[in-house]
Order: C-alpha cells, then structure tokens, then sequence
C-alpha cells in the first residue's frame, strides 16, 4: 500500500528526516514549511495523510487542524500532530480540532510507520466511497453538500468489551452523558451482540484476563458486517509492542492507561464523527445512485456505471502512478444453457454466476455486468499478478461447484473464461485498457476456453 503524506514543519531538517524516513517505506512525501503553505499544498494536490507540526510561526498546527476539518473537501484527511508538547491540555486541543493522533519528538520510526498505514488504509477506504459518490453527482451529490458533524450531534452506540468491573463503570459513566454504552466482559458475547445489533464504536481493552483482546479486533475486521466498525483500544504504557501490532491490523485508536476522562471523550467523538461521514456515503450511495446504475437481475453494476466509474479511476491511476487492473469474463457456451433450458434456466445462472463473481472479489473492487453474459471487474491498486490470482480463484469457484435451472431440476456443469489486463506506459487511453483486456477475454476463448489470459496478441 502506498500513500501520499503531506510533512509540515517550520524547520527544515525535521522536514527532510520525515521525508528520509515515509520515502524509505515508499510513501510519496510532499512538504510545506508553514500553515498557509500547508492549506495551498492541499488545496491544489491529492494528499492522503497529513504530519503536522504544532509548534509554527504565524498559524500554528491547532489552527492549520480546525481549518481542515472545517473545509468540506478536506475534513475526512487525517491529520498526525507532530509536537515536543505531551501534556494531556495539548493533546486535548489537538483532539477538539480534529487531530486523529499524536506522535512525540522525537519520532519513533516504528510508531511513525504504523500510523501513517494504518490511517492510509482508513483514508482511501473512504476515498473509495467517496470517488462513487462522485460517480453520481448529476443526481445531486457532491463535496460541496457533504455534511460537517459537529460534536453536539454526535451520539453514537459503544460496545465496550471489558472484564474489570471498575474500569468498565468509570468509563460508561463518563460516556453515557452522550452515549449509549453496552458493556460486555466475554469476548465471544461481543461477537454475537455485533453480529445481532449496531453499533459506532468498540471498544476493547488489550488487558481483558486469559484473553487476547487483538484476537476479537482481528475476528472484527474479518466479519463482513463489522469491517467496516471503528476500532479503540484501551492499553497499559509498557504494552507498546502489542499496540503497534493492533494499529498494523486496523484499529482505529487507542486511550492509554489511566484514561484521561476528556481526552477519551474526544477521541470516542472522532470516531464516531468519521462512522457518521461513511455512512452518510454509503447511504447517499444506496438511495441516489444503486437504482440507476445498477443491473437489475443480478444486482451488479451496470455498463453505464461502469463507464463513467472506470473513467474516473482511469485518470486518477494515471495522474498519480498508481496501479489498475480490469477483469473481463463471461459464461462459456451460455446460448445453449437458454436454448436448452429456456431463459428463466438462464437467468438463474447468471444470478448464481453474480454472486460467485461477488464472493470473490474484494469490497474495493468494482464489479459489473456489461450485457448478456459479459462482466467485467475494475481493481484499483492492484498489480496483475494479483489479478490473475484473483480471476484464477474466480475460475474455480465456477467450475468446481454445478449451478442448477431455476427450479433446481437440472445440474449444469457452467464454466467461464477470463482475460485480464493492467495499466502500462503503453496504455494512454481508456480505449486501449478495455480493447487489451477483451483481446485477452478473445485469447482465452480462442485457447479452449475455461482459462485465464493475459495475452492481448
């Protein structure tokens, strides 16, 4: 994974050792020296994370925080306070003004990296939501409507996953002013309530007794309905090894011992700020764009969405050197399953190829279904022997498991074939990534069909 980072600093040589170590780790740094310099930086370049400085001539970091999260464009990019200050007062007001985490001078490499990935990671997600937000603009969605959520309407539903009984009472106390808090001390009970109510925020302490609170963040991350779920630890100072192994698989923060009662309420706040904003996406999503742009017997995009959505991924990749690769398939001798079976056969097949198609592929991955027995999958940052991986796993799940008529009657032995294709230097238009990856679709075909090709020749 790669990210671009934004270093503001006033003094130089902090700037180029922040710069030394992201570019080692293959992070793309841009750099400002001051808060003004910093708001045009942004104003005018994609940035996917921001490591700022507090203590600045002029605009400080606080005011430089505000105005990013004040600004509808750029409210969701996360901002890392870099300070020599760690007194909880300043860490209180960076996290009133936004910040989503703090490093200290000087600057653990270790920390550093984890942070930076695991607040990428967050970022793009979003960026993701937001690019298909975009997709459908024309039917009223656009940045400049985005909404601000400002603290008072911030109420969210916390899981909290703790065994000391004092601590648990101490904590949903001071939350409950505002919140909804559900306590629970047995891992596995949290498993089921997540999996049977929603929720805002969990919150899990690292210190529960016989039990590894990193194994249910992981068991949280992995289940569809919960992935997506903000993540805050509770942690002891000298646990530090196995908090950056937390923020390497996906939490989203961390309170650590003992818990200052306003900071924690602010962090809980950013959370629950930045659910309420993917949220608001998923449903703009839903309700303005899924019944125009999506096919309607499978479920899949259409061609339509696909086009205008690959177009904007498309310029995007090439604007900033990233990594596209498109997935063209269809169902093998599908006329003779109509003519044989008839069209409602035909159109159980194409339901159940739809859902294979689904389940092998990741939430990041566009999948649509551009006529007949044709569909395609677009995968941003993703190379293409990963997407040979991913069609190859695709082609089995077809093959390896019969599909049936619509009445369950008849067993069908269905399989597909596949070409793929990635973005290359020789590929300059839109035009020629679709027609490569069709010659490929056509060399798969024209080899024996039921096989995966790379091969536009």
């Amino acid at each position: 994974m790669t990210a671009r980072v934004l270093v503001v600093d006033d003094i130089k040589a902090n700037v180029k050792l922040l710069e030394a170590r992201l570019s080692a780790e293959y992070f793309e740094v841009l750099t400002a020296n001051s808060g003004p310099e910093a708001l045009d930086v942004l104003e005018n370049n994609r940035v996917d994370i921001v490591l700022l400085d507090v203590m600045m001539p002029g605009m400080d970091g606080f005011e430089v925080c505000e105005r990013l999260k004040n600004n509808h464009l750029t409210q969701h990019i996360p901002v890392i306070m870099v300070t020599a200050l760690d007194t909880p007062q300043d860490r209180l007001r960076g996290l009133e003004v936004g910040a989503d985490d703090f490093l200290t001078k000087p600057v653990d490499d270790v920390a550093l990296v984890t942070r930076v990935k695991n607040l990428s990671r967050l970022k793009m997600l979003t960026d993701e939501m937001s690019m298909r937000a975009e997709t459908g603009s024309q039917m009223g969605l656009n940045a400049q409507n985005m909404p601000i959520f400002n603290n008072e309407e911030i109420k969210g539903r916390i899981l909290l996953v703790e065994d000391q009984p004092r601590s648990a009472e101490r904590i949903s106390k001071n939350l409950s002013s505002r919140h909804k808090v559900q306590i629970e001390t047995n891992p596995q009970q949290a498993l089921f309530h997540l999996a049977d109510q929603d929720h805002d925020l969990l919150i899990i302490s690292l210190d529960l007794e016989g039990v590894d609170g990193l194994r249910l963040c992981s068991q949280v991350r992995s289940l569809e309905r919960t992935r997506n779920l903000p993540i805050l630890v509770t942690v002891n100072p000298d646990d530090k090894a196995r908090l950056m192994r937390g923020l390497d698989m996906g939490v989203n923060d961390y309170m650590v011992r003992p818990i200052c009662v306003n900071e924690m309420m602010a962090r809980v706040n950013t959370q629950i700020r930045r659910k309420m904003y993917a949220d608001y996406l998923r449903n703009c999503l839903e309700t303005r764009v899924e019944l125009a742009v999506t096919d309607a017997l499978t479920g899949l995009y259409n061609r339509h969405y696909l086009e205008t959505h690959l177009k904007t991924l498309f310029e995007d990749s090439l604007k900033n050197n990233k990594s596209l690769s498109l997935l063209m398939t269809d169902i093998d001798y599908f006329k003779s399953v109509n003519d044989s079976f008839g069209h409602d056969a035909g159109d159980n097949v194409l339901k159940e190829f739809a859902r294979r198609l689904r389940q092998n592929t990741r939430s990041m991955d566009l999948a649509c279904r551009i006529g007949g027995e044709e569909f395609v999958i677009v995968m941003p940052d993703t190379t293409l022997p990963e997407c040979y991986n991913v069609a190859e796993r695709l082609r089995r799940a077809i093959e390896q498991e019969p599909f049936t008529t619509k009445d369950n009657e008849k067993s069908l032995e269905i399989t597909t074939s596949i070409g793929i294709t990635a973005l290359d230097p020789s590929i300059t238009t839109l035009e020629a990534l679709l027609k490569k990856a069709d010659n490929a679709l056509y060399c798969a075909k024209r080899d024996g069909r039921n096989r995966v090709s790379a091969n536009a020749a």
